[in-house]
């Protein structure tokens, strides 16, 4: 179930990233942008008042950075701990009985 639940917050995540992307190009700076290619119909849709373009940016933000959250916190509680924890230590080897093995 949290497999499902994971893969599900990853295809939100990466749609919400690719929709953030081309919002963000299309809104109008101060120097034109993306707008400018697009000619008076650009203009017209994200013209001076483009508040409602701004709110979905937001809206579609705060849902990107909820998935990534998310994703992390369901990824670490899945996560049975750190290699240091389970004793994941390479062996002391003395370096005088290892040069006195070797055959030349």
């Amino acid at each position: 179930m949290v497999d499902l639940l994971i893969t599900l917050l990853y295809i939100v995540f990466v749609l919400s990233a690719m929709v953030l992307v081309v919002v963000i190009l299309l809104q109008e700076g101060k120097g034109g942008g993306l707008t400018d290619a697009l000619g008076t119909a650009g203009q017209q849709t994200f013209g001076v008042k483009a508040s409602g373009i701004q709110r979905f940016t937001a809206a579609v933000a705060i849902l990107f950075l909820l998935c990534a959250v998310f994703i992390h916190l369901l990824n670490r509680s899945r996560s049975a701990g750190s290699v240091a924890e389970e004793g994941g230590r390479a062996p002391i080897v003395d370096v005088a009985d290892a040069t006195r093995e070797l055959p030349f």
